[in-house]
């Protein structure tokens, strides 16, 4: 019976290399000069901390780690934009959560889009993921360009396609 995956996933060394471009970028930029910004990735909490000196320079500093995700294929929907808070002295952190593995809530949203369609097909949750069964490989195709259509607040990659 084909199977396929929905997951919802970040490669780890594409965000690295879109995080050090944007390092890169920020320190060669002249509104930059003197200027005490960090960029930091903790790749086991999954978190970007942004520590700069006014809100100018954070707006600068996110818009360009966007379109370096963006530039290596990376979703920016995957990024969970908390809110700013002081930081010692003059300077601002921000600490933006990056998500992984579908949420509960949107799981049962897709499941229900899936089943709501009328393709034949079983969609299961199983922890951070989906299970997609069906008997014809024309249904999961349907189901995969049904949830390429919809926003479900989280970019979704379609995985493991077995027949």
């Amino acid at each position: 019976m084909p199977t396929f995956d929905i997951v919802s996933k970040l490669d780890g060394q594409t965000l690295d290399n879109a995080i050090n471009n944007a390092k890169k970028e920020i320190l060669n930029r002249y509104d930059f000069n003197d200027s005490k910004s960090t960029i930091d990735l903790d790749k086991k909490t999954s978190v970007l901390t942004i520590v700069t000196e006014n809100d100018m320079r954070l707006k600068a500093i996110q818009d360009s780690v966007i379109s370096r995700m963006v530039k290596q294929g990376l979703d920016p929907a995957s990024m969970d934009m908390g809110k700013e808070q002081y930081a010692s002295g003059n300077m601002i952190r921000k600490e933006i959560k990056l998500k992984e593995g579908i949420d509960k809530e949107a799981a049962k949203k897709i499941v229900k889009k899936i089943k709501d369609s009328g393709l034949k097909v079983q969609a299961s949750i199983m922890d951070d993921q989906i299970r997609v069964q069906g008997k014809k490989i024309d249904d999961l195709q349907a189901v995969i360009s049904l949830c390429r259509k919809d926003d479900f607040g989280q970019p979704l990659q379609f995985i493991n396609m077995r027949d």
